[in-house]
C-alpha cells in the first residue's frame, strides 16, 4: 500500500470522528478525537521511518530485493509495525517507489519555475530527469530503482501507472502551454508527454544501469531532439 494511501485512510478515520463533532462535543467524543489523532501521528511517523530504512538498505545493496527484517532493524522496529502497515516487502517497495517519484516532481517543478517560456520548461524537466544519472548522490538513490523497478510495476501496475502520471504532470503542463502560446502548436500534450518521458527516462536509467553519467552534449542532444520534434508535430488524426 502506498504511503499516500495509507495517509488517506487515516484521515479518514480521523475526519469520521471530527465530522460527528459538535460544538457541544461530548467528553467522549473528544477522547476518540485525540486518540485517532494520536494513532495516526504514530503510524506516520512509523512509515516514514520503513520507507527511509528501505532507501538507506537498498543504496547500500544497489538494489531492490533487501529482506524484511534488515529494513526493520534500519528503522529500530519491530516486525509487528512493519506488517501492520504493509502486507509485504514489494508494498513497502511501491510506497519507496511513489515517495521517491513524488519528490523527484517537487525537484523538476522547482526547476521548471525558473523558466520563462513553457518549452523552457520542457528543458527544465528534460534536464532535471538526466541530472537523477548525473547526479553522484541522486544516481545512488535512483539505480536500485533503475535495476529492479520493472518488476515492481508488473507486481502494481496501478499503483505505479499513478505514480509515473504524477511524474509526468508538469511535462504535460508545459506541453500544453506551448500549444496554446503557438511554440509547438501541434503538440499533443498528453501524446507527446508520453514520448519525451519515455525517451528521458530510458537515458537516464541505461546510464544508471552502466555506471556512466551523461555529458552534457548527451543533455543537451537529447533535448534538442525531444524540442524539435514538438516543433514538427501534428495534431491527432492529421
Amino acid at each position: 500500500m502506498p504511503s499516500g494511501h495509507f495517509e488517506n485512510i487515516i484521515l479518514e478515520m480521523e475526519n469520521t470522528v471530527l465530522s460527528d463533532s459538535s460544538s457541544a462535543e461530548s467528553l467522549a467524543e473528544r477522547s476518540a478525537s485525540r486518540a485517532v489523532s494520536h494513532r495516526y501521528a504514530t503510524y506516520l511517523t512509523e512509515v516514514r521511518q520503513l520507507i527511509d530504512a528501505g532507501y538507506r538498505v537498498m543504496q547500500r545493496a544497489e538494489g531492490v530485493d533487501p529482506r524484511v527484517g534488515e529494513i526493520v532493524r534500519e528503522a529500530g522496529l519491530s516486525n509487528q509495525a512493519f506488517y501492520r502497515h504493509f502486507r509485504s516487502k514489494d508494498e513497502l517497495l511501491i510506497a519507496i517507489l511513489d515517495d521517491g517519484l513524488r519528490k523527484l516532481v517537487d525537484y523538476l517543478e522547482h526547476r521548471m519555475k525558473k523558466s520563462k517560456t513553457p518549452l523552457d520548461r520542457v528543458r527544465a524537466w528534460i534536464e532535471g530527469v538526466l541530472a537523477q544519472a548525473s547526479n553522484r548522490k541522486a544516481a545512488r538513490a535512483t539505480r536500485p530503482f533503475a535495476l529492479g523497478g520493472m518488476r515492481l510495476q508488473d507486481r502494481f501496475p496501478v499503483e505505479a501507472r499513478a505514480s509515473i502520471e504524477h511524474l509526468k504532470q508538469p511535462l504535460v503542463r508545459a506541453i500544453d502551454d506551448a500549444r496554446t502560446r503557438g511554440d509547438a502548436p501541434g503538440a499533443d500534450a498528453m501524446r507527446d508527454a508520453e514520448a519525451i518521458y519515455q525517451l528521458a527516462m530510458g537515458c537516464m536509467q541505461r546510464h544508471l544501469v552502466e555506471r556512466v553519467a551523461p555529458s552534457a552534449r548527451d543533455v543537451e542532444q537529447l533535448v534538442a531532439f525531444a524540442l524539435a520534434g514538438l516543433a514538427r508535430s501534428r495534431p491527432r488524426g492529421t
